[in-house]
């Protein structure tokens, strides 16, 4: 267990017992976002050595259980990857069957599909597999990308298999997200080597190169930058911008702050996709720029947020979005403290997990079905399995809505779990057609983005219902004095 103020400080710890121990590997299985003065979760943990009745042939086990006394635990069913027991690199034949009426033929490259076709037949597959057809499925995409023409491809594949949810079968997801880690940086490593047209290579070490033409991607190992100030990544992704690169890949970030941040107005032809540990204030003050961050997050992204597109494949930290005045976010996991306060004009925000306390404190986005701004709460998680699961209630905290004089909170709560005691200046009312057909192309994006669909949404103890039996929706409560203002004001106008 390791416990640090910055998840940075906890994969720097990990990455470093790896390179040391190959009985660790660079992922952990569990994350929190720590609420220690919660009553509902945890956020303090107790590790306790307790005789272990001689099981295994261990006179003790090491017991995980959060402060309430419920055992942590991860699925035992699921083996965690070990390096000398895997060193084949051969295809795996079920991957190359070509039909169920044709026999296994061995081939010496992964099937001509493109990513999405690809990465489908992959999970497919892979609750079948071992770790050595997972490392032969790796070597041959790592190989095809010294080709120019299947880089994109093998980038897209792991990319998908990172971020998604999907069965593991009896591998270990956090093991499968360190290969996948390893493999990425190797295809890295070949673009250093060999840039192209297409991909070309930037570090600290060298002088910065220009763009071949407006589509060139420009990856950029992040190791050798500052973390902030005249020397940072963020300055250096500003100065390439400058000199005309629009695509922008991060590689193996570690707590690099200010990512996307100072790109200036009106910068809608801006990608950055982010790998490793992005660090706080990623994309705030962005202003058309799209920014996909590989993985979890840390504090402060998105504030002053005017215009663009946030993805986040995790969670994000406190205050996220504060102040932001535009733009779209979508992040796959939970947010922690204090997200969107202080929010104005139209940011439109999807959080497919929970958040910590005080979601839209002092929200002031206008009215949603009039071009204001809102936020979804959908309140799942995913098991084992990469399948849905709904939390055990979509918020649990306190000062949903707090103080908000605009917008609105759609929050997917079929058996009204959330109370108007969790409220501090909203009111629940009813999600209308119009309400449904503003949330939706949202959630479509969502299910586009996170592989979730709207159906399974609107699915609830195994039957598809309708949106107005699934969301409910927050507005502000009016306030009396002011009612009473407008009143006497119509009254004598």
């Amino acid at each position: 267990g390791f416990a640090a103020s910055e998840k940075q400080a906890i994969d720097a710890a990990l990455e470093s017992l790896a390179s040391e121990d190959s009985r660790f590997w660079t992922r952990a299985d569990l994350y929190w976002n720590a609420r220690g003065g919660s009553h509902t979760d945890g956020g303090a943990f107790i590790f306790t050595v307790q005789p272990n009745g001689r099981r295994n042939g261990a006179p003790t086990a090491l017991v995980c259980t959060d402060k309430f006394g419920r055992r942590i635990t991860v699925n035992g069913e699921k083996r965690p990857y070990q390096v000398h027991r895997y060193l084949s690199t051969q295809v795996p034949r079920d991957f190359v069957r070509l039909s169920p009426c044709v026999p296994v033929y061995l081939c010496t490259c992964v099937p001509d599909l493109s990513a999405e076709e690809l990465y489908a037949r992959v999970i497919g597959e892979l609750p079948g597999w071992d770790y050595e057809d997972v490392l032969a499925l790796l070597s041959e995409l790592e190989r095809s990308a010294h080709k120019d023409c299947d880089r994109g491809r093998a980038i897209d594949v792991l990319t998908l298999l990172m971020d998604r949810r999907y069965p593991t079968g009896k591998l270990r997801r956090s093991s499968l997200l360190s290969l996948f880690d390893k493999h990425f940086a190797a295809i890295v490593e070949s673009i250093r080597q060999s840039p192209s047209e297409a991909y070309i290579f930037s570090s600290a070490e060298g002088p910065p190169p220009s763009p071949a033409n407006e589509n060139q991607t420009i990856v950029i190992d992040a190791r050798g930058f500052a973390s902030e100030g005249e020397r940072s990544l963020a300055l250096e992704i500003v100065s390439l911008y400058k000199r005309g690169f629009r695509r922008f890949l991060v590689a193996h970030a570690k707590g690099h702050r200010f990512i996307a941040n100072g790109l200036g107005p009106k910068t809608h032809s801006i990608r950055i996709d982010v790998y490793g540990s992005s660090g706080d204030y990623l994309a705030s003050g962005i202003d058309g720029a799209e920014v996909f961050v590989h993985g979890n997050a840390q504090d402060q992204l998105a504030q002053i947020m005017k215009d663009g597109r946030l993805v986040v494949y995790g969670d994000v930290g406190q205050t996220f979005m504060y102040a932001a005045k535009g733009g779209k976010a979508f992040v796959l996991g939970d947010a922690a403290g204090r997200p969107l306060i202080n929010a104005v004009g139209k940011p439109r925000v999807v959080i497919n997990g929970t958040c910590l306390d005080y979601l839209a404190e002092s929200f002031m986005a206008g009215d949603p079905l009039n071009g204001g701004g809102f936020a979804i709460l959908n309140g799942i998680t995913f098991d084992d399995d990469g399948q849905i699961v709904e939390l055990e209630t979509p918020y649990s905290g306190g000062n949903l809505f707090s103080l908000a004089s605009g917008g609105a909170i759609y929050i997917r709560d079929p058996f009204c779990k959330v109370s108007g005691a969790q409220l501090n200046g909203g009111e629940f009312a009813e999600l209308t057609a119009d309400d449904w057909a503003l949330i939706k192309p949202y959630l479509e994006e969502n299910e586009h983005l996170f592989g979730i669909p709207v159906a399974r949404l609107l699915e609830v103890e195994g039957k598809l219902l309708a949106p107005e039996r699934v969301y409910r929706k927050i507005r502000p409560r009016p306030v009396r004095a002011l009612q009473a203002e407008e009143a006497w004001v119509r009254k004598h106008d």
